[in-house]
């Protein structure tokens, strides 16, 4: 059972769009804190001790982890606290999930009458709209 509060504090951490950039930025790998500093920069505007503080609140709460190489800080997505958050929405999933099949359903369908559909015979959308 997940704990309610721990996912709920998630959102708060996560509340930041900075923080969540940080995040899907360390999703692809490991990065040095130079380098996500000058995406974030860049995208965001903020200077650089201001993406240090985000970067300390993703530390200090296990959405992130560093370590030394050197003279570098290697930071990387700790996932513990995501899984959290993804146990917590479990419950809402019935929400979306139904929705998302249908529409799997109809994309699929839409590709297999793309197929069978000779090019020179106009398909049902196109009919429509030469009216």
């Amino acid at each position: 059972m997940v704990d309610m509060l721990t996912a709920v504090h998630a959102f708060d951490v996560l509340g930041d769009p900075v923080r969540r950039r940080i995040l899907e930025l360390l999703a692809d790998g490991e990065r040095t804190s130079g380098a996500v500093s000058t995406v974030i920069q860049q995208e965001f505007g903020i200077s650089q001790p201001a993406v240090s503080q985000h970067l300390r609140v993703l530390r200090e709460h296990g959405f992130a982890t560093v370590r030394a190489e050197g003279a570098r800080r290697l930071y990387a997505v700790d996932p513990a606290p995501l899984r959290d958050v993804d146990g917590w929405l479990d419950r809402f999933r019935t929400f979306w999930t139904p929705p998302l099949l249908a529409l799997e359903t109809e994309i699929a369908r839409g590709k297999r009458e793309r197929r069978t559909t000779p090019s020179d015979t106009p398909t049902p959308t196109e009919k429509r709209t030469s009216r």
